[in-house]
């Protein structure tokens, strides 16, 4: 994910933050593998940006923020 980031010319600083977006969902979810990735991946997405809403309490433009780093790894996902 990295590499795909740097090579299209994101900020390092929204590289290392996508990265951690997406370990927290990963870790959230206690995912173990590709398939249990892509298993429920909307409804996976959906629930955790719910959880950032109502427990974490996360602004609007973070939701969002982590929204886009999820849909960018999706897309990666999908696409390997």
């Amino acid at each position: 994910m990295r590499a795909v980031l740097r090579r299209q010319g994101y900020a390092y600083a929204t590289e290392n933050t996508y990265c951690d977006w997406v370990s927290r969902f990963i870790k959230f979810h206690q995912l173990k593998n590709r398939e249990s990735l892509l298993k429920f991946s909307e409804q996976k997405v959906e629930k955790y940006l719910t959880y950032l809403a109502v427990k974490q309490k996360v602004a609007p433009s973070t939701q969002n923020q982590a929204l886009n780093a999820l849909v960018f790894f999706m897309g990666l996902v999908n696409f390997i």
